[in-house]
C-alpha cells in the first residue's frame, strides 16, 4: 500500500517508526544509487549509535515531622532501633541507543571520499545533546576538507544546519553543499503538499551528478514496511504541530483518500 502523503508523510516521524524509517531510507538510497555509481563509485552505509536519556518522572515521598514507630521488643531481646525511610525516592535517566544510518560516496580507486549523505536524525537536532554537537563537527569538518555534503531534513522538530540565508517556512528541506562552491548550499524547501523531488548527488569531477528520486524512494519503504498497519491516521501526527494551513490541508487530504471519517 502506498503512503496516502504525496511528499513526506508526518507520521513517519512517530518516535516508535522513525528509527526503522531511517535505517529503511538510507538502505533505499544506497540501492538506488548503486546501479549509477558502478563501476567507479561505491555507495557506503555508515552506521552509528548514540544514547538517548530518558528522563523518568521523580516519585517524590515526604518525610512527617514526628512519627510513631511500633518495636516488638521480643524479636532480639535488645533495643530496637527505628530507622528512618528515605525522605525522598528518585531514578537515574535510563540511556537507550539510538542508531542511525548516514551514506558515504567513495571512489572504487584509492577508497577517496567524495560524498557524504546525511539523513538527520531528532538527536542531530537537539540543540544540547551531545550527538547534535558531534554532527554540527563532522558536518564542518567535511565540508573544510571539500567532501560533498548532501542533507536530507525530513524532521519538523529541532534545529535546521546553520545558514546565513533565512529559510522560508517549509515542514522538511534538503541541503547540498558542493565542495567547488562551498560555502554556497543548495536548498529546497519540501511542502507537505507536493512530491518530494529528484535532488542531484555529485560526484567528482569530472563525473556528472547522479540522481536521488526521494519520493519514489519513500513510497518503496511504505509499501515494503507495511507502514499503514502502525499508523493510526485517526490521530493528529506526532509533534511538532503543523501550521495551521498545513493542518487544515492534512485533516481534508486524509478525509478524501478514505483514512478520515
Amino acid at each position: 500500500m502506498p503512503s496516502p502523503f504525496p511528499g513526506m508523510n508526518p507520521y513517519l516521524e512517530g518516535a516508535d517508526i522513525w528509527e526503522d524509517f531511517h535505517a529503511n531510507l538510507a538502505m533505499e538510497i544506497q540501492a538506488q544509487l548503486a546501479p549509477q555509481l558502478r563501476p567507479n563509485y561505491i555507495a557506503a552505509l555508515t552506521p552509528m549509535v548514540t544514547y538517548e536519556e530518558v528522563a523518568i518522572e521523580e516519585v517524590r515521598r515526604v518525610k512527617p515531622d514526628v512519627g510513631i514507630v511500633q518495636v516488638d521488643y521480643r524479636s532480639t531481646g535488645q533495643e530496637a532501633v527505628a530507622i528512618a525511610p528515605a525522605p525522598l525516592v528518585g531514578q537515574v535517566p535510563i540511556e537507550t541507543p539510538v542508531r542511525s544510518q548516514s551514506l558515504e560516496i567513495r571512489a572504487v580507486k584509492h577508497g577517496t571520499l567524495i560524498t557524504a549523505i546525511e539523513i538527520l536524525s531528532p538527536v542531530n537536532k537537539r540543540i544540547g545533546h551531545k550527538a547534535f554537537e558531534q554532527y554540527r563537527l563532522k558536518r564542518r569538518n567535511l565540508m573544510d576538507i571539500g567532501i560533498h555534503v548532501l542533507e536530507i531534513d525530513l524532521l519538523r522538530g529541532g534545529s535546521r544546519p546553520p545558514l546565513t540565508t533565512p529559510l522560508p517556512d517549509a515542514p522538511y528541506f534538503i541541503f547540498l553543499t558542493r565542495r567547488e562552491r562551498y560555502p554556497t548550499v543548495e536548498i529546497w524547501p519540501l511542502p507537505l503538499t507536493q512530491p518530494l523531488p529528484i535532488v542531484p548527488v555529485p560526484l567528482a569531477a569530472p563525473n556528472p551528478d547522479v540522481s536521488l528520486d526521494l519520493g519514489r524512494a519513500l513510497q518503496l519503504i511504505y509499501d515494503r514496511a507495511a507502514y499503514e498497519l502502525r499508523i493510526d491516521y485517526t490521530q493528529p501526527p506526532p509533534p511538532p504541530d503543523l501550521s495551521p494551513d498545513d493542518s487544515a490541508w492534512l485533516v481534508q487530504h486524509l478525509h478524501e483518500v478514505g483514512l478520515r471519517p
